[in-house]
């Protein structure tokens, strides 16, 4: 078989061992949808005449949703593989080592498409948010949310080198992509937060990525509150791709296939 063909059978697999595990079915899928639901129900009422606060939320939940799936998975996953010495076993198998990462990515993929229908179906279903209603904003919808869950999987397989042991992945991961969600503007308007906050935000994927998804679901007038004027979607994708070009030579100068390769 080729390594393509390898890796989309590999990622099968990956896809069926994350469904079997609770602890990330629970952390990658439920959570965001709890916080959304949480969140929807406690604060009501609108930011901006026309413009509820679970709309804006919403657009973030997404937003994290993929951070979730793609950063925050892959550095918990990983460590813990490789503490079991199952990427030192793989590794030693006639298996190319690139349908290792093809796997990894099919399974971001496919875990991040099923997110985004949950959070997007029940923010619609259940607290009224309004879906784009235009071809446009669906295109930049789809463009924001590959690029976003490009950068935020090849940045988890970089972190994933930091754990010193698969126990203490989430110790060293849940705070980062935590601290992330509150600096980008996740939970609260982005306008309101202090200026070296916002600073500190705009150099990290998720900032711009709760920017684009909320040109999409907000009107285009909002932009005139928010602190840049406008939804900047060229500087997004820039950002967005200087992630991915960034996170990809992070992951060949510091992936590890066992804990003193």
């Amino acid at each position: 078989m080729n390594t393509l063909r390898l890796g989309l059978l590999r990622g099968g697999l990956e896809i069926k061992q994350f469904l079997r595990s609770r602890e990330s079915v629970v952390f990658t899928l439920a959570f965001p949808l709890i916080l959304l639901t949480v969140f929807g129900a406690v604060f009501g009422g609108e930011i901006k005449p026309g413009v509820t606060f679970t709309q804006y939320f919403a657009a973030g939940m997404i937003a994290a949703g993929l951070l979730s799936t793609g950063f925050q998975s892959l550095a918990i996953q990983i460590p813990m593989e490789r503490e079991k010495g199952i990427l030192k076993r793989l590794r030693g198998t006639p298996m190319p080592r690139a349908a290792y990462f093809i796997g990894k990515v099919v399974m971001v993929l496919a875990i991040g498409l099923v997110e985004t229908v949950l959070l997007v179906s029940v923010a619609a279903l259940f607290f009224g948010v309004k879906l784009p209603s235009t071809a446009g904003r669906w295109l930049t919808f789809g463009w924001v949310a590959l690029l976003g869950i490009s950068a935020c999987t090849l940045c988890g397989i970089a972190f994933s080198s930091l754990a010193r042991s698969g126990r203490s992945g989430p110790a060293v991961v849940t705070p980062v992509a935590i601290v992330l969600q509150f600096i980008s503007g996740v939970f609260f308007q982005y306008a309101q937060l202090p200026t070296w906050m916002r600073g500190i935000a705009s150099v990290f994927p998720l900032k711009w990525m709760t920017q684009g998804m909320r040109s999409v679901f907000l009107p285009d007038d909002f932009a005139a509150n928010e602190p840049s004027h406008a939804w900047q979607h060229g500087t997004i994708a820039l950002v967005l791709g200087g992630w991915i070009v960034a996170g990809l030579v992070l992951c060949l100068l510091t992936f590890r296939w066992t804990e003193r390769d």
